[in-house]
């Protein structure tokens, strides 16, 4: 059981937001896990994995790809209070899931 959390490369987030960015992902991913997934994956140790995408469009695929799976995934859309324009999508978390369905999603993808 893992999550992985795509993270867009091209918008040049600070370390602080880019780790914001991934939290709120992670945990809005979660909340519409299946709960014996949620189960496992906590017993697991909640492993999350952090990848590039290089733009908007690809991060979008990334999430389209996990709904045609049956996955559970978030896009975070930033509010725009601090380095980015409001509603810029900045990550998407897939998982938590089974390690073979959430790397057929995002098995391509270099760690970030």
């Amino acid at each position: 059981m893992k999550q992985v959390i795509a993270a867009r490369t091209d918008l040049g987030m600070g370390r602080g937001k880019l780790a914001a960015q991934v939290a709120h992902a992670s945990l809005k991913a979660y909340e519409h896990a299946d709960p014996e997934n949620v189960r496992a994956w906590k017993d697991a140790g909640q492993p999350k994995i952090v990848v590039k995408v290089g733009s908007e469009d690809e991060l979008l695929e990334v999430a389209e790809e996990a709904r045609r799976a049956g996955l559970p995934n978030a896009i975070i859309r930033d509010a725009g209070r601090t380095e980015l324009d409001p509603g810029t999508a900045t990550t998407c978390a897939v998982g938590p899931a089974p390690d073979n369905q959430v790397d057929a999603v995002t098995g391509h993808l270099s760690l970030y």
